[in-house]
Parts: structure tokens; C-alpha cells; sequence
């Protein structure tokens, strides 16, 4: 399973190369766009093939590896400062192989599939592979890519509804950037790390996990994720120039939060509320849980009710 897998990321990757050489009279931006959406297409056909829609999963952390390396690679970047384009390429990077690295450790093969595929398979039957197309794999390409967003002012490229101009000297709001985007990944990796130990020592679904970070805020993992794409969004506003506080300049503010913003909510709305209501429906201590601890800013555990 890992093996074909692995051919299926590689063909991805290929197409997405092929796509954006194709395109190359086009932005950089609607290059990257267009490359991304075809090795998703890509890897919806292995999903298809393998019956198995967990194959997409790790698109989310891998597919911005690539891209981020082409734009700090791409002519222009050069213009950028050594620190910014050092500190983005590092941090994307530590955060896309260690999320896609805790992919591959926790999946078992084609055998299993994420619980909420499977709700979704029974309840759109026949039309099941139309919402994994739309829904499973080409929303979160496009939810990612809206993060990325900021990724292109940060290397020294034009954006949607903007033009390339010089970026910004580094400074203190790359730093404050750097710092948030790296107690991101860190505080994701920790959660993670400390969930797999508490699953290794009750196998059961019953217990609840209230070690660490997990007794602070209910979904710890989940705040380090929103986190990241804030600390990219920062990247992008440090990128801009003074100058660029109108419509006429490097990205509108409104433009390069958009992604972090859709994030948050995708969490906060959709993600969190569904697996809390899973959680209650299994853990009998859980809504006690939910009234103890916030579900992602860690203000400490409440107390219990009287």
C-alpha cells in the first residue's frame, strides 16, 4: 500500500511539474494553482483505483514542499531577504515533513480509512466518488493553496490581484512570524507525540487524553494547525512594502489573511464540532471533559461543575 502510494505522489508530482512548465508564459501563481490541482486529480484516481480515500490525506502536508521550494528557487526571490526566504523554506518544511512523516506512522493500508470517509460512503452511496472529488480532495487542495497564498509575497512574488514589487527589508514583524510559525509546528508535534503515547497505553476507545497539552485545550494538535497558517500569514505581511497599505500594492491585507482566516473556521465550525460530537457518543466522561477544558486556546482546565 505504501509503495503505491508512493508511485502516486511521485506521478502527482510529475504532472504537476508538466502542468506548470506547460503554463509557462502564465503567472507563477496561477502556474502553482493549476499544478496543484492536477496532481490532486492525480491522486483522486489512485483514491478511486484503491478504494480508499485516506490516500489524499497526506496531500495536505505534502503538496506545499514542492511549491514552496519552486517560489524560493524561482527567478525573483533572490530580491528577498536571506533570513525570510531561509526562515519560510525551513519552517513549511519542518512543519509539511513532520505532519506528512505522522501520516505515514499512524496509517495501516487501504484497510483503513478515515471514520468520517466512511459516514460519508453511507450516506451518499452511489454519488460517494463525486463528493470525494469535491469534497475530500479538491476543497482542502484549494483550502490549502489559499493559505499559501502569502507564501508568494514572502518570496518575492506577484499574487493575485497584485504585481511583484520589492519586498521589504527583514525585521521585527519576521521575527515575531518565525516565532509563532515555530511554537506552531512545535506545539502540533508535542500534541501528537503525546497522543500516540496515550493510545499506545489504552488501545481502548473509552479514556480520554488529559496528559500534556490535551489537559490544557481539547484539541491541541488543532491550534498548533491554525497557528501555522497565521505564522504564514505574517511572513506574507512582513514581506510588504511600506508602500503597499492600498489596494495598488503588494497584497491586500484582506487577501493574505484569507486562507488563515477559512482555516480557523474549516477547525473552529466544521472539524472540532464533528469530532466532538463523536467523542461524546463513545466517551461517557466527555461532555464533563468539553465543560472543563476550551477546545483550542489553552486557559487551563476548569473546574468541575458542583
Amino acid at each position: 500500500a505504501f509503495l503505491i502510494v508512493l508511485v502516486a505522489y511521485a506521478l502527482a508530482l510529475l504532472a504537476g511539474m508538466a502542468t506548470a512548465s506547460a503554463l509557462h508564459a502564465q503567472p507563477l501563481w496561477q502556474r502553482a494553482a493549476a499544478a496543484d490541482v492536477v496532481a490532486t486529480v492525480v491522486i483522486f484516481v489512485f483514491s478511486l483505483l484503491c478504494d480508499c480515500s485516506s490516500i489524499y490525506d497526506p496531500y495536505w502536508s505534502a503538496a506545499p514542499l514542492p511549491i514552496v521550494l519552486w517560489l524560493a528557487l524561482a527567478p525573483g526571490s533572490t530580491e528577498v531577504p536571506l533570513g525570510r526566504r531561509v526562515l519560510v523554506v525551513a519552517l513549511v518544511g519542518a512543519w509539511g515533513v513532520r505532519l506528512t512523516v505522522n501520516w505515514v506512522r499512524g496509517w495501516s493500508g487501504f484497510s483503513q480509512e478515515d471514520w468520517r470517509y466512511v459516514n460519508l460512503r453511507q450516506s451518499t452511496g452511489r454519488a460517494y466518488w463525486l463528493v470525494s472529488l469535491l469534497g475530500l480532495h479538491l476543497m482542502p487542495t484549494v483550502t490549502v493553496f489559499l493559505g499559501m497564498l502569502p507564501l508568494f509575497p514572502a518570496l518575492g512574488h506577484a499574487a493575485p490581484l497584485s504585481p511583484a514589487v520589492a519586498p521589504a527589508p527583514f525585521g521585527a514583524l519576521d521575527v515575531l512570524a518565525a516565532l509563532v510559525t515555530a511554537a506552531a509546528v512545535l506545539i502540533e508535534a508535542v500534541a501528537d507525540e503525546q497522543l500516540r503515547a496515550f493510545r499506545r497505553e489504552h488501545p481502548q476507545s473509552g479514556p480520554i487524553c488529559e496528559r500534556g497539552l490535551w489537559g490544557r485545550c481539547r484539541h491541541p494538535n488543532y491550534l498548533g494547525e491554525i497557528s501555522l497558517w497565521w505564522g504564514v500569514f505574517l511572513f506574507g505581511l512582513a514581506a510588504r512594502p511600506p508602500a503597499s497599505n492600498d489596494a495598488s500594492g503588494l497584497l491586500p491585507t484582506a487577501v493574505l489573511a484569507l486562507g488563515a482566516l477559512w482555516i480557523t473556521l474549516l477547525f473552529k465550525l466544521i472539524t472540532i464540532p464533528m469530532i466532538d460530537r463523536r467523542s461524546l457518543a463513545r466517551r461517557p466522561r466527555y461532555r464533563e471533559h468539553m465543560r472543563r477544558l476550551p477546545a483550542l486556546l489553552p486557559l487551563g482546565p476548569r473546574p468541575p461543575r458542583a
